[in-house]
């Protein structure tokens, strides 16, 4: 079978969507060679296929990106290949230029409206230039994948080009085993609320967690994982006197993120409208809930909405004030009728959102390329 070259960013540890594609592709017989990079904190990964993790001496902004795009086309400059896989923009533009030169087919998968993201639309010279570099590709692209049709519909609008769908959607969990000495420990008799990503970025709702649990009895809050905001919300918890209520731990494996998950009553999904990255956001968060089967608070953001209002799986808030957050987690325990039929649903959720039936989209596309 062909040898897929996939190129991704970070340190391939907590990529959830990339570990699936490429966890799926090798049973279906293709070789897989994994590049990322490598940093001083990065725990050792073990795989059933090759991967390389580069150690790159800049960490951030230009001279980090200029210098990623320099080694991964040299990596793939000299790595044999039959296909390639680009994930998201920063990767594309040296996987598209070994593409033309070596005639090799190129799979893009964009996790999300890259050049939307709060971090270059608030600086726009800098996303000018990735701008420029996707519309000097996209158009010219054969084979594209994203995580939902909303951004799949602007993409094909705006390039005119056929996009696939593959949602970020978790492995089947045939079966639930709580550990219940983590629940005793973690909640007690208490709610336990869960905030989970390795995106808990600005504008993604965890201040405002954090603030309502001044508002809440008998509730915690833990919030798992990483982000750039990761360090304020620590000082918001001390400043604010919450070390009983809020509990924040860093990226865990996710074997170990899921035991967390399978303990709490209510997982939560709080990105705003600031930006069209979070306003059609379909989080991987929201896939892990369901497959733990626990009931979801998310905000008013229309894809995620909809994914909840039509399974009947938890509730949908509108206001970010965090005292009447806490009124809306109030809601959904309160109302122990309603909060039961969630958990009935999320049963039958389990066994249509998974990765086992989203992966034969993911498949199909692969196959055809050979």
């Amino acid at each position: 079978m062909p040898r897929i070259v996939v190129s991704v960013i970070n340190d391939l540890v907590t990529d959830q969507r990339v570990r699936k594609v490429c966890d799926t592709l090798h049973k279906q017989g293709f070789e897989i060679v994994l590049i990322g990079r490598k940093l001083k904190t990065s725990a050792p990964i073990h795989r059933d296929y090759k991967t390389y993790r580069m150690s790159l001496f800049f960490t951030k902004g230009f001279l980090f990106y200029a210098t990623y795009t320099i080694r991964l086309f040299l990596k793939l400059l000299f790595i044999k290949k039959d296909i390639l896989l680009a994930n998201d923009l920063d990767t594309l533009l040296p996987n598209f230029l070994i593409a033309v030169l070596f005639r090799k087919k190129l799979v893009y998968d964009s996790h999300e409206l890259f050049t939307e993201v709060p971090e270059l639309i608030h600086r726009p010279h800098i996303q000018k230039v990735w701008l420029r570099i996707e519309q000097f590709i996209f158009p010219k692209l054969k084979n594209i994948i994203t995580v939902n049709q909303v951004i799949a519909s602007i993409y094909e609008d705006k390039y005119k080009v056929p996009v696939h769908v593959i949602r970020n959607i978790a492995n089947r969990i045939s079966t639930l085993n709580p550990d219940k000495n983590l629940a005793k420990k973690c909640k007690g008799n208490r709610k336990m609320l869960i905030l989970q990503g390795s995106g808990i970025n600005k504008d993604r709702g965890a201040e405002e967690a954090v603030a309502m649990m001044k508002y809440l009895e008998d509730t915690v809050l833990y919030i798992i994982g990483g982000g750039d905001v990761f360090s304020d919300l620590q000082k918001q918890v001390m400043q604010l006197k919450l070390q009983d209520k809020v509990h924040i731990i860093g990226r865990l494996p996710y074997d170990q993120l899921l035991a967390y998950t399978q303990i709490a009553d209510l997982g939560l999904s709080l990105d705003k409208n600031t930006n069209l990255n979070y306003e059609y956001s379909l989080p991987n968060k929201v896939f892990d809930y369901i497959q733990c089967q626990i009931p979801l608070m998310v905000s008013n953001r229309p894809v995620v909405a909809k994914l909840v209002k039509d399974n009947e799986i938890g509730i949908v808030f509108d206001d970010f004030d965090p005292k009447a957050m806490a009124n809306t987690v109030k809601k959904a325990f309160t109302d122990t009728q309603r909060y039961a039929r969630w958990k009935n649903n999320l049963v039958q959720a389990a066994k249509t959102l998974n990765w086992e039936q989203e992966s034969h989209k993911l498949i199909a596309i692969y196959t055809n390329l050979v």
